[in-house]
């Protein structure tokens, strides 16, 4: 496929796009031993070659408008031709393009890069006094070098690291302002300051460096006559890929390639790499990707940003820069011990700065504040994948570009990316549409419908399984998690309010026996009840044991006895009003809670070998009691009241009973929630180990199970909570994407 074909080669091979003011300072570095001749003399060709028709140069892709990116880029390129006595025409088309849009360099409403009230100004100064003459009234250049000046005493007033750091950045505006001895101190190990060509260009004028000129020649050997804003960026630029890849449900079509960055990306973080620890937004992305995919790392690798203070001292940090600091926020959540006191740290600090900028009006309501918002309310262990990758597809940014001292756009398959993301999700909505009719039928053929005490929730059912079984191949695994939940809810349903005592024993007694059992039903709820388990399992398994190559029916039947037996303990507890230990409660709660014949039988679906050992493994074990757990306490933190009030005890009212007195019910929750973050944490540092019994794709199950649990859970009593489902279930299944891209002409397929 010829989209899947460019995104490819843009994963392995990122490309960055030309820089006009960086290429213009790289152009200004003179040769050594000879200040009238440029070092980089195909630099000063490229920009004589690259002018646009309206006497400006710079990067406008998407916008038809005049930005100060563009008016700093056009600065820079007249100082480059005026310093070697070049392009007389060229630079007077500059000089009145600049006039001509003079006002939007003063316009304080206008957004601009990092710096531009010092650095465009510096430049502005500098073309005066080399005799350049702007087609600008005097009091308009009196006017901004004066918002120069507030500038620079604003920064007089700050003493801090991250000052210094930022004044060392945008040094090409303040030329012999500044001492270069001290500037060249933030050098790094590849000669560059900041990854920057334009900082390290400045650098280099003023003083020479040895490794800085390495590093440009280097950069002029790689790109030819024009560079780049940053370098390096590639791993960057693949982390960003793979992370909008996995954001909007598409990176399946990308496992080798993804894999191949990662696998350097973890090599680069193990050598301490600069271009992963010398920035912020970066080191964070990496460590919450490769954590994530499985990869050991250490959050020792942050204790640079574990205090505020400290990252206030980095360039984003004295920048206020959002998406750094929402990229730690994320990070923090990824944590896999209630012991890590940095990510702990680093999540509290970040989290409360991304509050203070929501509730500030400090960030306008954009992509970056969407995401912000989003972030907060639902941590990434309380989502639905592919809920998340519809918002993600409808709110996607195809600009894809960053801002700092220049704009660019370094993310040129972004619009390949949403395109393909688009395409995939429309085609996998109607496949969950014509499982969802089949399964429609088989509740109907089941006689499921006509059971009276049964709540009626296939459509909820199907959602947790299409909204993380996402890949439109998995359907057998959706299947079977799907019907599964049907018949679970059911079963529920019937020992709770559904069935007497003795049709509760006729049931299990008609499990036990399973192929054995002879048509003695104690009532017709009995035989539907049994008929349909009985059916669907020997179905399933059927299928199950083809894929995997030896008989797995029996486990299956095992499985739903193991339930009811559980389901019948709760049912003695309640009759006989014995109130267990915690202990003793949480003992059988991980079986009745009735996770077991949803997630198990679809694990032998997930196109993986599923060996007798593994399931057998104390490992399989512990991956179905954590996530168990966290799904019985959920729900009995948040139902309660609901089951107090109908006479149940649950892990709630026990811890209260059986402290005689000394526990309160806030108290007893606080508990509760403990152990669910203790025991999520340990499910996912079990998910994510490499060396295991049990496969990994059979693994994730646990945890996607884990965190649909956390959703239903999130504020409500799960299946009590009709509104949000019904919704959820439309965005995933019914409702055609909402996609609105102005900067293109691509248009979603889906409202078809």
């Amino acid at each position: 496929m010829e989209l899947e074909t460019r995104i490819r080669n843009q994963l392995l091979r990122p490309e960055l796009p030309p820089s006009s003011y960086d290429t213009a300072w790289v152009s200004m570095v003179p040769l050594r031993g000879s200040d009238h001749s440029p070092c980089f003399p195909q630099c000063v060709e490229w920009i004589l070659q690259n002018q646009l028709d309206d006497g400006s140069w710079g990067l406008n892709q998407f916008d038809s408008s005049i930005s100060k990116d563009v008016l700093l880029s056009t600065l820079a390129c007249v100082l480059a031709l005026r310093k070697w006595n070049v392009g007389r025409e060229n630079i007077w088309r500059a000089l009145h393009f600049i006039g001509r849009n003079f006002s939007v360099a003063m316009d304080e409403q206008i957004s601009g890069p990092v710096g531009f009230n010092i650095t465009f100004t510096g430049m502005l100064s500098h073309a005066i006094d080399m005799g350049l003459e702007f087609p600008i009234r005097q009091n308009d250049v009196s006017g901004i070098l004066h918002l120069r000046e507030m500038e620079l005493k604003r920064q007089d007033m700050d003493g801090s690291y991250g000052k210094k750091t930022y004044m060392a950045y945008i040094a090409e505006g303040l030329g012999n302002m500044l001492d270069w001895d001290e500037v060249i101190k933030f050098q790094r190990k590849n000669g560059s300051l900041f990854s920057s060509p334009s900082t390290t260009a400045a650098a280099l004028i003023h003083k020479h460096n040895d490794q800085a000129l390495q590093y440009l020649n280097m950069l002029v050997s790689e790109f030819g006559s024009a560079v780049p804003a940053l370098h390096p960026l590639k791993l960057h630029c693949q982390l960003s890929m793979v992370d909008m890849l996995e954001k909007m449900g598409i990176s399946q079509h990308f496992v080798s390639e993804i894999k191949s960055i990662l696998d350097m990306t973890y090599s680069c973080w193990l050598q301490k790499d600069e271009e992963i620890m010398m920035d912020v937004a970066t080191c964070a992305m990496a460590f919450r990707l490769l954590r994530m995919n499985g990869y050991d790392v250490s959050s020792d690798e942050l204790h640079h940003v574990a205090e505020p203070s400290t990252f206030h001292d980095s360039l984003q940090g004295y920048l206020h820069d959002t998406k750094s600091v929402l990229e730690l926020y994320r990070a923090s959540k990824v944590s896999l011990s209630e012991y890590d006191v940095i990510l702990d740290n680093i999540g509290s600090w970040s989290g409360n700065i991304l509050k203070d900028k929501l509730h500030s009006n400090m960030v306008q309501r954009t992509a970056i504040f969407r995401e912000m918002e989003h972030a907060l309310k639902f941590p990434f262990y309380a989502t639905m994948e592919r809920l998340e990758h519809k918002r993600n597809i409808e709110h996607f940014d195809t600009r894809g570009s960053m801002t700092l001292k220049t704009e660019y756009f370094p993310y040129c398959a972004s619009r390949d990316l949403h395109t393909l993301a688009v395409e995939d999700f429309v085609c996998s909505q109607s496949v969950y549409q014509d499982e969802l009719r089949h399964l429609d039928s088989w509740v109907k053929e089941n006689r499921l419908d006509q059971l009276q005490f049964a709540r009626q929730k296939l459509t909820y059912c199907y959602l947790s399984a299409a909204a993380t079984i996402f890949p439109s191949e998995l359907s057998d695994a959706r299947i079977a998690w799907a019907k599964n939940s049907v018949l679970t809810t059911v079963v529920d349903d019937f020992f709770d309010v559904g069935g007497s005592k003795e049709e509760l024993e006729n049931l299990i007694a008609l499990i036990e026996k399973w192929h054995d059992h002879e048509d003695k039903f104690y009532s017709e709820q009995v035989k539907t009840v049994f008929s349909a388990i009985y059916t669907t399992t020997n179905q399933l398994g059927a299928r199950a044991s083809a894929v995997q190559g030896r008989d797995v029916t029996k486990h299956l039947a095992q499985i739903w006895l193991d339930l009811l037996r559980s389901m019948m303990v709760e049912v003695e507890w309640q009759s006989s009003q014995h109130a267990p230990t915690l202990e003793e409660y949480m003992r059988n709660a991980v079986v009745s809670f009735a996770l077991g014949p949803i997630v198990l039988p679809a694990l032998y679906f997930v196109r993986q070998e599923l060996l007798e050992h593994a399931v057998k493994d104390q490992e399989y074990d512990e991956l179905f009691r954590l996530m168990s757990t966290c799904g019985r306490l959920l729900n009995d933190i948040q139902g309660f009241e609901r089951e107090g009030s109908q006479g149940k005890l649950n892990s709630v009212s026990l811890l209260v009973l059986h402290s005689h007195g000394s526990m309160s019910i806030d108290t007893a929750k606080k508990a509760i929630q403990k152990s669910i973050d203790v025991s999520r944490r340990d499910l996912l540092r079990l998910v994510l180990r490499k060396e295991s019994a049990v496969p990994g794709p059979c693994k994730e199950l646990f945890w996607k199970m884990c965190k649909v649990l956390h959703l239903f859970y999130f504020q409500t009593d799960g299946f009590s909570s009709p509104k949000e489902m019904v919704g959820a279930v439309n965005e995933v299944i019914n409702q055609p994407l909402k996609v609105q891209i102005s900067t293109s002409s691509l248009s979603s397929s889906s409202t078809k």
